[in-house]
């Protein structure tokens, strides 16, 4: 007889520990004047428990620290690039595999040579590089996100999905003619870490390719989107988490991806198409400004690492721990009455503090306000995910306008904390939610065109 236990352990032992230097508020409050009360300016030795960003974060294998160790840095021709061209055709799928340094330059190579001024690229919801980049070279950005988003309390299995009535009305309003491409991001992480389901990624692609247009995938969250759909999807429970991707990626014309997700990578990230002339394109424009094809602005101990880490994801008991120990911070929120994105994401859970907050204005911030008492109260870095990073602008007036949801992500580093960290951050986040109504909202002083909430400076109101 086969017993099953209640509680799902981490899927592998701790070999190396690095410690965490345990600050007082009295400290935190005084950091956070010097950072301006900008999370991203504070020093990462100041922080406890980090979850601003599960990118580039994760804790590596001791077979990914053996490939770092094998790592060929022959400038042209690495045979660790060989090796991760082969793993990336394998999982992915795609003719041509390019190497870049992180998903945020395999989207510029790719917006500039498809993306001109006036052209419309629809995604289920960008996230802030990849709006940046489209918006930097005068196209428009456009989220099409199904409406089950727009409801954060209400559970849905798939809340990534695009809206395919609002991409066929786009498509007729601004011509085919003039959308590059279409990007659906695994998972939706501006929209709560959400996942989006096959029929829906079948759907996109049979629109796509309906009027002619390049279906791309971000794809930098592909194994728990995959893994999702296991879960929650007709007909998916009995297939492996490789073949439910390689499915998903079957349907597309070409992908970015940062490694520094679910590649278990600290660095890297790759472009994948099929088209042969834009491949060779990219690769021109890859030796101008990240290096030669065959490593593409990395050592090959990064490629090693980044393969390894690709293989590594698709574990499907890795998979279930990480989607389990997620829901349990979200579980463990929701039954006190936080309010968060439901149902739990698969990297992170957010935190409504639109919700949470209603006696703050969206453009002074609530979620700016959450994430300053996090770390005020407890040494908790976390992400704003709201109209500092997201409010648009009015195009006659240039007035900043409040973003559809005012959220803080709580992003959880693959491999790294513990169930015991976790538990001390939602008693931090719980006594954040006792206080919230003494909270109060912030004003910007300074900021940059693009990207503003990477360093801008705040002030209390």
């Amino acid at each position: 007889m086969r017993m099953v236990f209640r509680t799902i352990i981490e899927p592998f032992r701790i070999k190396v520990v690095e410690p965490i230097r345990l600050t007082t508020q009295a400290e935190r409050e005084a950091i956070l004047r010097d950072a301006h009360y900008n999370l991203f300016l504070v020093r990462a030795d100041d922080v406890m428990i980090d979850l601003l960003t599960d990118s580039g974060t994760s804790a590596m294998s001791s077979e990914q620290w053996a490939g770092v160790m094998r790592g060929d840095e022959s400038y042209a021709g690495s045979r660790s690039y060989y090796f991760f061209e082969a793993i990336v055709r394998e999982i992915f799928g795609f003719r041509h595999v390019i190497p870049v340094h992180q998903g945020r330059a395999a989207e510029r190579i790719l917006f500039s040579l498809v993306c001109k001024p006036g052209c419309v690229i629809p995604n289920n919801t960008h996230f802030d590089t990849t709006r940046a980049n489209i918006e930097y070279l005068g196209g428009r950005a456009v989220d099409l996100p199904c409406p089950e988003l727009r409801d954060t309390a209400t559970p849905h299995p798939f809340k990534g999905n695009m809206d395919t009535d609002a991409l066929e009305r786009l498509i007729a309003e601004v011509g085919a003619e003039n959308i590059p491409l279409v990007i659906m991001t695994l998972t939706n992480n501006s929209g709560g870490g959400q996942p989006a389901s096959m029929a829906n990624i079948r759907a996109v692609s049979q629109i796509c390719r309906k009027h002619g247009i390049p279906f791309y995938i971000d794809a930098c969250r592909f194994a728990e989107n995959a893994y999702f759909i296991k879960l929650r999807e007709s007909g998916y429970a009995d297939k492996t988490p490789l073949e439910i991707a390689r499915e998903m990626f079957s349907y597309a014309d070409g992908c970015t991806m940062s490694a520094k997700k679910d590649g278990l990578a600290n660095i890297g990230g790759f472009l994948c198409t099929n088209d042969d002339a834009l491949a060779q394109q990219e690769r021109e424009l890859l030796v101008l400004t990240e290096g030669f094809p065959t490593y593409g602005g990395l050592a090959g101990r990064d490629l090693e690492a980044m393969a390894i880490g690709l293989r590594e994801v698709l574990d499907e008991h890795y998979l279930q721990y990480r989607i389990r120990s997620t829901s349990y911070l979200g579980e463990h929120l929701a039954r006190e009455g936080v309010p968060i994105v439901q149902p739990p994401g698969g990297h992170a859970i957010y935190l409504d503090a639109g919700r949470m907050l209603p006696h703050i204005p969206p453009l002074q911030y609530p979620g700016q306000s959450v994430v300053v008492e996090l770390y005020r109260l407890g040494g908790v870095r976390s992400c704003e995910v709201g109209s500092v990073m997201f409010a648009p602008r009015d195009p006659k007036t240039g007035a900043e306008q409040p973003a559809p949801r005012e959220l803080v992500r709580l992003a959880i580093p693959r491999r790294v904390y513990t169930q015991s960290h976790i538990d001390y951050v939602v008693e931090v986040i719980l006594e954040v939610y006792r206080r919230r109504e003494q909270l109060r909202g912030y004003r910007i002083t300074w900021q940059t065109p693009f990207l503003r909430h990477f360093s801008c400076h705040f002030e209390p109101v």
